[in-house]
């Protein structure tokens, strides 16, 4: 693991998402040291392993076995040391009900998953070149959805 990398989480159950994802990241310029984890349980296992490195952003999708995303970011909201771990929902889904109830949970952001390679090179420099606690102190409905000018 690359020291000053920027530690990113990724819980996604569809394997061609994960392989997408991590192309991607391979192309920005941004040192990271990316993780997997196929669901919702392995990835509360995995956070709640005890001297694990917590990520510095967590990419969760909301439909996944197990263990739904929405579920998964209720338990980490109430967590006491999982709690500030910023999370991009990562999801299929434009529902309005969706994110409505993931920015109540407690997210940081809402990302719909893109279709095309470029912009999801995009979203990830701009998720990962975002000013956080800027972007989390003054955290309203207008700001949560990520949306690409």
């Amino acid at each position: 693991m690359q020291k000053n990398a920027l530690h990113i989480l990724l819980a996604d159950d569809d394997e061609d998402d994960r392989l997408f994802f991590n192309d991607a990241f391979e192309e920005v310029r941004v040192q990271t040291n990316v993780t997997f984890v196929h669901d919702g349980l392995q990835l509360m296992e995995h956070l709640l392993t005890p001297d694990v490195k917590l990520p510095d952003i967590l990419f969760l999708d909301l439909n996944m076995p197990k263990k739904t995303g929405k579920e998964c970011l209720i338990e980490i909201k109430k967590t006491e040391h999982l709690k500030n771990i910023i999370i991009a929902i990562y999801s299929t889904s434009s529902s309005e009900e969706d994110i409505e109830d993931t920015f109540i949970e407690g997210a940081n952001i809402y990302i719909k998953k893109p279709s095309d390679f470029n912009t999801l090179k995009k979203i990830i420099n701009e998720v990962v070149t975002l000013n956080w606690h800027y972007h989390t102190s003054g955290l309203n409905r207008d700001n949560f959805l990520l949306r690409l000018k």
